[in-house]
């Protein structure tokens, strides 16, 4: 298993974990969680049943978030710990679908540059990502002009909703997979079935997921995943 930063490239701004495969097969981008690392997802592509030998790109955070001594994740953009734990407590579920979280927008800027330096043509791209990794992928596939192959949202949240919902009908036909869990105690379900709602009701064509879970990856989520990347071949 790969885990040390030696093994990551610098592909502009960010560094990142390449998995190459069939030069001709489109490329999946996955933004990692809070606290995470491109380590973290990588072990997804080694599971899948695909048709394709797609090539992987597994970003690494450009933050440095302490998450407990002698301990350091990475991260795109910082989440107040305090008030999401005070939130976990009460069952108030945190809800960021009236602003862009702080700090998205150099998260984003690293992540255009980031995608510029691989050189992929943007209709050969799948951005995905998990938590806010998928608020991130979500942001960046809505906002740019041009249109990107598909687009993965693990388990993320609705933001920047009156942007988000002037910008989506200009995507009308993008094949989209969303996973949630029903019990997730980080991001709400309620959250994502809003953010679900919003693309299907612009035009987006897409498979939710829901599991009895909470913030997490299960089977069912990775099997759903070989499904929709096999649609796309």
């Amino acid at each position: 298993m790969l885990d040390d930063e030696n093994d990551l490239e610098s592909l502009g701004p960010l560094k990142v974990l390449r998995v190459k495969g069939d030069p001709d097969a489109p490329t999946v981008v996955l933004f990692h969680g809070y606290g995470a690392s491109a380590f973290d997802l990588y072990p997804i592509h080694e599971v899948l049943v695909t048709d394709q030998k797609f090539n992987w790109v597994f970003p690494h955070g450009h933050l440095s978030i302490p998450l407990m001594p002698g301990y350091l994740g990475r991260a795109w953009f910082p989440i107040d710990m305090a008030a999401l734990e005070e939130a976990i407590r009460k069952n108030d579920f945190r809800n960021f679908a009236d602003k862009d979280p702080e700090g998205m927008d150099i998260a984003r800027a690293s992540a255009y540059l980031m995608l510029e330096a691989l050189g992929v043509p943007w209709n050969q791209l799948i951005l995905g990502g998990f938590s806010q990794g998928a608020m991130l992928a979500t942001d960046i596939t809505l906002r740019n002009e041009l249109m990107s192959k598909g687009l993965m949202i693990l388990s993320g949240a609705l933001v920047n909703e009156t942007l988000w919902k002037d910008l989506a009908p200009k995507k009308s036909n993008l094949r989209f997979f969303q996973s949630h869990g029903e019990y997730d105690p980080i991001l709400g379900y309620a959250n994502a079935k809003k953010l679900e709602k919003l693309l299907r009701g612009s035009g987006l064509l897409g498979e939710f997921i829901s599991f009895p879970g909470g913030h997490e990856i299960p089977a069912p989520v990775v099997q759903g995943i070989s499904r929709y990347l096999n649609s796309l071949s």
